[in-house]
């Protein structure tokens, strides 16, 4: 089976799509799967991982909001996955590189969005971003055998996945496709989970874009997408055009204006921080308090690192009970 489907890759796929036979392979020399391809096999060993679970309880905008409709870090990943195959399968490239770089490229992120990674940025020496962080649950944090680190993803996978953002772009266009979904993705939920919340109005939205991309979230993500495609067609790489991207652009500029920073979707950010703050400050303190799997790796990584992987991979409310636990008292009483 896994031969027939690179076989049919190679009849008829795009000759710019990456080719699961022609894949630069993984670090660590496995057999093969008789079923599935190389990168197959990566999206499998995303989405059955621990870190991928976790991602529905970490904050994707708004922090511990009040419904159900709101999307958090793991329906966000959904969402950039369904967008990014859409325009993959459109353009002849290769869908299964796609749906593994996009469920895999938010692996690395913090509890509580970005108000945790600033905080873990602004309490430690170390620089931390999300994508290298995913890089570095993919290829040490998660473990699926003894004798090889990480998940032993192929390069393709992980070269997209720490460059879904960030000044370096991907070596595949699989791996560009991803960037720009990750950014459709986001620019149009936040702006629907905003009007879900109250925070904006549509009167508000720039008219300018949306005379160009349309008055609902649906007809948006439409234009963008087909915009997309046209551009990239029978292309040696992954364009938009001008028209297109210069609305989607006033979309994100609004977006940062009236709810990234200062709005009351953001509110508890200073508690984030704080809360940040104090774990990392504790186990700074007290390193035999953590995790004997990641307090192993100590030795090799160094102790500033692995409270970053600690703190990092916690969800929200694993997050919440940690800092509970370790500095509110619990009232006991002697009968």
């Amino acid at each position: 089976m896994r031969k027939h489907i690179e076989e049919k890759e190679l009849r008829e796929l795009s000759q710019y799509a990456s080719f699961s036979r022609k894949s630069k392979g993984r670090d660590y020399e496995e057999k093969k799967c008789q079923i599935r391809t190389c990168y197959q096999r990566d999206r499998d060993r995303i989405i059955h991982s621990k870190a991928f679970r976790r991602l529905k309880h970490k904050t994707q905008v708004f922090i511990a909001p009040e419904g159900d409709h709101y999307r958090t870090r793991l329906t966000h990943t959904l969402e950039v996955s369904q967008i990014a195959r859409t325009i993959a399968r459109s353009l002849r490239l290769n869908e299964d590189l796609t749906e593994a770089i996009a469920l895999g490229h938010d692996l690395g992120h913090t509890p509580f969005g970005h108000a945790g990674e600033t905080a873990l940025n602004e309490v430690s020496e170390k620089k931390f971003s999300h994508n290298q962080q995913s890089l570095r649950v993919v290829e040490i944090l998660e473990k699926r055998k003894d004798e090889i680190p990480g998940l032993n993803l192929t390069k393709e996978v992980r070269d997209g996945i720490v460059n879904h953002t960030g000044d370096q772009k991907p070596n595949t266009l699989e791996g560009n496709i991803v960037r720009i979904a990750d950014r459709i993705a986001y620019i149009n939920h936040d702006i629907d989970d905003a009007l879900r919340a109250g925070l904006i109005n549509q009167k508000d939205l720039p008219k300018k874009a949306l005379k160009v991309l349309g008055e609902t979230h649906t007809k948006r993500i439409d234009t963008m997408v087909r915009d997309l495609i046209n551009a990239s067609r029978n292309q040696d790489h992954i364009q938009r055009g001008k028209k297109v991207l210069e609305a989607t652009n006033m979309l994100r500029e609004y977006l940062f204006e009236n709810i990234y920073f200062g709005s009351l979707a953001k509110k508890e950010e200073s508690k984030v921080k704080r809360m940040i703050t104090l774990l990392y400050t504790y186990y700074k303190n007290n390193p035999k308090r953590i995790p004997n799997e990641f307090r192993n790796r100590i030795e090799e990584h160094n102790k500033e690192q692995i409270i970053i992987d600690y703190i990092a991979g916690m969800s929200d409310r694993y997050a919440i009970k940690v800092t509970k636990d370790i500095y509110i008292p619990e009232p006991w009483f002697v009968d």
